[in-house]
């Protein structure tokens, strides 16, 4: 009998990190992924690839995103789904559609949109990976939260500087909270919060000015060189970073029992502790009910 199709659904698909684990999945034969993309008219050179309009700053895109994803799958369960996508911005004064602080709405509200609206269709056994960042630990950025403040992250009370930290942060715990539901244990679903450490070449940065990104791209050895002393400035490549998230999505490497969170560190895989804020269930539980709030959703009790 022939093997069913895997089917992915990814955002963050059409360039950098993404774009490489993409290309490592789709080797697989049998593999079906549906990505969305800020354009629709982006299509990879590739069969079995898909792509639908995904606007990350406007939660009723998402939604429509979700229904367009589920009436493509038709009942078909999702093998993986892989919450990639990211941004930055200079100006924390920018709001999405919504009215939020534009890197906490695209980074966090739409993924944790996403992520409830799809995890029905995840198939047993399957696989949910948020990228995350090691920036979400004050022990790595100074900028990082050292407490919960979600209507200062939605409502940009703070610096831009500490906006992408406080994102990745929210990522870290939504995916705990996903791994503490009744649901997730009883379909055995596995989830993963990945960080991919700096990388460079990526369009994470695409809102600072060219000389910017080209000076941190040619400051590579130096930062393979300082890593000897401070693990995490080694700077991976887009291709690295991406093969390990494939590696993830598909199964093929997994965190020990118990543990969500997956580090790429001097180019492996490791499983450390985040930091505490990210392992505290009270800020994670609080962070679940304040966004099932902000994006429109019951906040369902988790066990």
């Amino acid at each position: 009998m022939p093997e069913r199709t895997r089917t992915i659904v990814m955002t963050g698909a059409t360039s950098g990190i993404g774009a490489h684990a993409l290309t490592r999945l789709m080797a697989r034969e049998g593999t079906r992924a549906i990505i969305g993309a800020r354009s629709a008219g982006t299509r990879p050179a590739r069969d079995g690839v898909e792509v639908l309009p995904l606007d990350l700053a406007s939660l009723a895109a998402v939604r429509e995103f979700a229904s367009a994803v589920l009436a493509r799958l038709d009942g078909t369960p999702v093998d993986a789904l892989v919450l990639n996508a990211g941004a930055q911005f200079r100006n924390s004064a920018v709001r999405s559609a919504d009215g939020y602080e534009m890197t906490f709405a695209v980074n966090h509200l739409a993924h944790y949109l996403l992520a409830r609206l799809l995890l029905p269709a995840v198939a047993d056994g399957g696989r949910v990976v948020f990228t995350t960042s090691d920036t979400h630990d004050p022990r790595i950025m100074r900028s990082a939260p050292r407490a919960l403040d979600v209507d200062g992250w939605a409502h940009s009370t703070g610096s831009a500087i500490s906006a992408y930290p406080a994102s990745k942060l929210a990522n870290l715990l939504t995916a705990q909270a996903i791994a503490a539901l009744p649901e997730t244990a009883q379909r055995k679903i596995t989830v993963i919060a990945y960080n991919p450490g700096l990388t460079g070449g990526t369009g994470l940065s695409r809102e600072f000015p060219g000389p910017v990104r080209t000076v941190m791209n040619a400051l590579r050895p130096v930062f393979i060189l300082a890593s000897r002393f401070r693990p995490a400035l080694y700077m991976n490549t887009p291709q690295h970073a991406g093969e390990a998230l494939a590696l993830l999505a598909d199964g093929t490497v997994a965190p020990p029992p118990g543990r969500v969170y997956a580090s790429l560190v001097r180019g492996k895989l490791s499983y450390p502790d985040p930091s505490d804020l990210a392992r505290d269930p009270a800020a994670r539980d609080e962070l679940w009910r304040r966004s099932a709030e902000l994006t429109g959703l019951p906040s369902q009790e988790k066990g």
